[in-house]
């Protein structure tokens, strides 16, 4: 168990160094697309060599379990470098059917929003604005 925590600790820590370095060749076809859970271990894994594919799995996993609980209960969820995940809380209104054109009501709900931190933006933007300066 400790493994697997240890594991994702050691991810978490890294999230930063990741984003600093540069993509190996091989993963930017996938930049241009999506990236699904299966490929994003795959990419760990191979970014960490010393932590087997199983535990980088379950690493992933906890992490994204944890955040889904986190936002569930309502908290919100900041990564340094990356970005913040908030809620946002949209009310009850009156909607409309379009195939009968029958007024609905629609039930309040609240909705994840991520919004991306300033090195996230900077890093994206840099692929798009080779002018700006690299961020170290």
């Amino acid at each position: 168990m400790c493994r697997h925590v240890c594991g994702g600790i050691f991810l978490l820590r890294n999230v930063r160094a990741m984003m600093k370095q540069n993509l190996p060749s091989q993963t930017e076809t996938l930049v241009d697309s999506s990236i699904t859970r299966s490929e994003l271990v795959e990419l760990l894994s191979e970014q960490f060599p010393q932590l087997l594919p199983k535990d980088v799995e379950l690493a992933v996993k906890t992490l994204l379990d944890t955040m889904t609980q986190a936002l569930a209960a309502g908290k919100r969820i900041e990564l340094r470098g990356v970005g913040s995940f908030v809620l946002h809380h949209r009310p009850a209104r009156v909607g409309r059917n379009p195939k009968s054109g029958e007024q609905v009501m629609i039930p309040e709900k609240k909705v994840p929003h991520f919004k991306p931190g300033k090195e996230l933006r900077e890093r994206v933007d840099y692929k798009a604005n080779p002018d700006l300066p690299k961020i170290d």
